[in-house]
């Protein structure tokens, strides 16, 4: 949950009241005694209906399942970061809070410390499909309390994505793996001498990108600067969060570095929140990006009916795995986060919003759902079955990466760690803060919004 200045949040707030509004969730999801009000992340890119075509199925399924019973989908169309704040306006209030929310799960620790998530575990000792999810899955839902808040519905992992059309041109190899930082922002210099009109690299930055420049920009640098067993962002012994350290100084300047050379976008385009949309729908299939640091999604925006088809995207683009640092062992760097359906403590329905997880989770619906949002399986049944792992070119490639990949210290705090290295990477990006001024002001928000609880290194 990003944290966004006062104006902004008030504005948001009239947005969801008017969004609540034009989907009656303004009467409260006890609405109707038998209606199940279940609230989503929709697509920015109206062309885009995966979630919603996905969804809309399900629909039918329960309904069909459950005679008497409705299904009233009420979308969120935002930015990541907009998505979390009003989702987290509407949980506030049961006259508000749908039955079933689709939640982030590097945000669960924070709602449910604000109280606004219900412990699932009376449903889950009861349901037998919850001992097919692998371990790392269901942690990501769990509580500091040792309850499950979530049933996930997926993870990701993250690497290079890179025109082939490009590097042709550039001279560069089709098989390229860099095995260092140096080597990746070599093939973005050689890019931008030889192939003009074409944006060399693209790393996602600053607070408009929201979690995607935390996570998918910044910690695919930083988890990749020390020995890859350690945490450098948590310190897991004396439970307090990394300040001072030579990594994070490094990934910043490893950011000011694409920006100062332009071997990135515009910075205008970079903070744009959208920006992630014109990635894979325009820059992407024109073969107007070189380098894209991106997740293992990508290709759900090219299916048959997405809107962006793109049938050959997998003869045009390579997949690399990105290094660590130095290339130190292990070598390779990825980080997994994932979504997951939530029941909102305040939910009219809980028993109900429970039966819907359970029809998203039969095999096969959860196996329709990975494929159709170029998701990484968390059930193993599904994971072993040949339907899953051969449906799409790269599945393989990034179910692979589950091995070596780290995820995101998963404490309440962390959504405001995250909104501090967001500040960061923009003050480097538009060059308003060096990278010892940035590192610093990240220190100095740490011990504020962690209530000191840091160590330095």
């Amino acid at each position: 949950m990003p944290v966004r200045p006062t104006a902004a949040l008030s504005a948001l707030l009239t947005t969801v009241l008017a969004a609540c509004s034009l989907t009656a969730c303004g009467t409260g999801s006890g609405s109707g005694p038998n209606t199940l009000k279940v609230s989503y992340k929709q697509s920015t890119d109206n062309s885009v209906k995966v979630m919603d075509t996905y969804l809309a199925g399900i629909k039918k399924q329960f309904e069909r399942e459950h005679p008497g019973k409705k299904v009233e989908l009420v979308p969120i169309k935002a930015p990541d970061s907009e998505y979390y704040t009003k989702l987290q306006q509407m949980l506030r209030s049961p006259r508000t809070a749908p039955d079933l929310v689709y939640e982030d799960t590097f945000l669960i620790n924070s709602d449910i410390t604000s109280g606004y998530l219900k412990p699932l575990d009376a449903y889950l000792r009861t349901w037998p499909e919850w001992g097919r999810f692998i371990d790392t899955a269901t942690a990501a839902v769990k509580g500091a309390d040792g309850r499950t808040y979530g049933v996930p519905d997926g993870t990701d992992t993250r690497g290079l994505w890179f025109d082939k059309r490009v590097f042709r041109k550039a001279g560069l190899p089709a098989d390229w793996q860099p095995r260092t930082w140096d080597d990746i922002l070599a093939a973005a210099r050689t890019i931008k001498r030889k192939v003009p009109g074409v944006t060399p690299l693209n790393v996602y930055t600053g607070k408009p990108a929201g979690e995607g420049a935390a996570m998918q920009g910044f910690e695919e640098l930083l988890y990749g600067t020390n020995d890859g067993r350690s945490d450098p962002l948590y310190d897991a012994t004396s439970k307090k969060w990394i300040i001072g350290s030579r990594g994070f100084e490094d990934s910043l300047a490893f950011l000011r570095t694409v920006f100062r050379e332009k071997l990135g976008p515009d910075v205008s385009d970079a903070l744009d929140p959208n920006y992630a949309t014109t990635v894979r729908g325009e820059l992407l299939p024109q073969g107007r990006l070189g380098i894209d640091l991106d997740g293992s999604w990508l290709p759900q925006d090219w299916l048959p009916g997405s809107g962006h088809e793109w049938p050959d995207w997998s003869k045009r683009l390579g997949l690399a795995y990105m290094p660590t640092q130095h290339g130190q062992a292990p070598g390779k760097v990825s980080m997994s986060g994932g979504w997951a359906w939530s029941v909102p403590a305040r939910a009219a329905h809980p028993d109900l919003a429970f039966d819907f997880v359970k029809t998203l989770q039969t095999k096969d619906n959860a196996r329709k759902w990975y494929i159709a949002n170029s998701g990484i399986a968390v059930r193993k049944d599904v994971a072993a079955d040949p339907a899953y792992t051969g449906a799409q070119p790269g599945i393989r490639f990034f179910t692979e990466l589950v091995a070596t990949t780290h995820y995101r210290p998963a404490f309440p705090a962390y959504p405001k760690v995250s909104t501090a290295i967001q500040e960061a990477m923009e003050g480097v990006t538009t060059g308003d803060r060096s990278v010892a001024q940035a590192a610093g002001d990240y220190d100095a928000t740490l011990k504020d919004v962690t209530a000191g609880q840091v160590v330095r290194r």
